[in-house]
């Protein structure tokens, strides 16, 4: 078979396997759709399908192959984040000062410190931490992926529990947001590359300087031709962040950051999310799938998925309940806001992708990582749908 044939095998198997075991698996309570392709693009990588059938897997997932859903994959994560980037409000965090940052820092701060000592204890065992790490990159990135919270996949949670719209829902957006940013600050600091410092400090201040023109711009243009100059400039600024060391990933967080959602409509940015998770996100989990490891062993890459999840979901709840006493939350809201926050998915791999790209951590510790935003998403919606239940009386 030539290389199109192979890629549409591909394609096929990457949308039909997924959704054939969400829909008869009857899984959406526990394992959402996105949790599924997740998890399927584990089983269809190496690890999985490619030790059971090693010579179907080398036929169906040759070189060029791989390459071509790299690159779908690449456009496809660049939109999801640049969504992420618009969908900040930090307006409305602002009008809630206080309330805002003392949740938001408490629910960032505290499952970093507990995630940085994870990382203190991997940093003593060989074979977690990548090549080009300086150990303190290391640590830091394993803490802020356990503080990560997931901005995108939380919508749609607050949409499925029907809280998106409600004050409520807006709320937990609200931390999630400020939060989102500051992640993104971190990363650009542990990608901060001292021999490139130069080029990285000359894309910065030529990027603020055209997002003051692109801002001016983009009111003035009829709605449709927004969307066109948008993805001129998702592209533009991606490239721009990927030349000078950063990231293209950190680009175009960069270039939906500076975008305001009344430009193209809530509405019609709903719809574009859901479409890019439909048609082309399902392809950025095979790719992610692909560069899973288990040179560790399976049990050692569980153990450490584990230590991850612990510190993660522990750190983000003790860190809202704190807020939620300092700032004498209604009994039980807490719990519910903490359980949501430390919902994980695409925004842990994204991040983790980002790291293991730059050399900062090994294809295991990815691995390990995977499993962790996996399983964090899964726990979601079965703890706080009764909670919620409970609150809402």
């Amino acid at each position: 078979m030539n290389v199109t044939e192979l890629f549409l095998i591909a394609m096929v198997l990457i949308f039909s396997v997924p959704y054939l075991l969400w829909r008869l698996g009857r899984t959406d309570y526990i394992a959402p759709l996105v949790v599924v392709q997740i998890l399927m693009g584990v089983v269809l990588g190496p690890g999985v399908l490619g030790a059971w059938l090693p010579a179907y897997y080398a036929t169906v997932f040759t070189p060029p192959v791989v390459q071509a859903l790299n690159g779908i994959a690449w456009w496809a994560v660049m939109l999801f984040v640049m969504l992420a980037g618009i969908e900040l409000d930090l307006r409305e965090a602002l009008e809630n000062k206080r309330e805002s940052l003392v949740t938001a820092g408490l629910a960032l701060g505290t499952p970093l410190l507990f995630g940085i000592g994870a990382g203190l204890l991997l940093l003593t065992q060989p074979g977690w931490m990548g090549p080009k790490a300086q150990s303190w990159q290391f640590v830091m990135g394993v803490g802020m992926a356990c503080a990560v919270t997931a901005l995108p996949i939380l919508v749609l949670f607050l949409e499925k529990l029907q809280i998106l719209r409600s004050p409520f829902g807006q709320r937990i957006l609200r931390y999630a947001s400020l939060d989102d940013l500051a992640i993104w600050g971190v990363l650009a600091l542990i990608l901060l590359d001292w021999q490139r410092v130069g080029r990285q400090a000359a894309f910065l201040g030529a990027f603020a300087g055209c997002a003051w023109l692109f801002r001016a711009l983009m009111p003035r243009l009829p709605r449709p031709d927004r969307w066109y100059v948008a993805l001129i400039w998702l592209a533009s600024v991606a490239f721009g962040a990927d030349w000078c060391g950063l990231h293209y990933m950190v680009g175009a967080f960069l270039a939906g950051a500076v975008m305001d959602k009344e430009w193209f409509g809530v509405e019609q940015l709903d719809q574009l999310r859901h479409q890019v998770l439909l048609v082309m996100m399902p392809v950025f989990f095979l790719s992610t799938g692909l560069r899973t490891q288990w040179t560790m062993g399976g049990a050692t890459v569980l153990l450490v998925a584990g230590l991850l999840l612990a510190m993660s979901v522990t750190g983000k709840l003790a860190g809202v309940h704190l807020a939620g006493r300092l700032l004498r939350w209604p009994k039980g809201e807490a719990g519910i806001v903490g359980w949501l926050l430390q919902t994980k998915a695409l925004i842990e791999i994204i991040f983790v992708s980002i790291l293991l790209d730059k050399g900062i951590v090994t294809p295991a510790m990815f691995t390990a990582f995977l499993l962790m935003a996996v399983a964090s998403t899964m726990l979601t919606v079965p703890v706080v749908a009764p909670r919620l239940a409970r609150h809402d009386r």
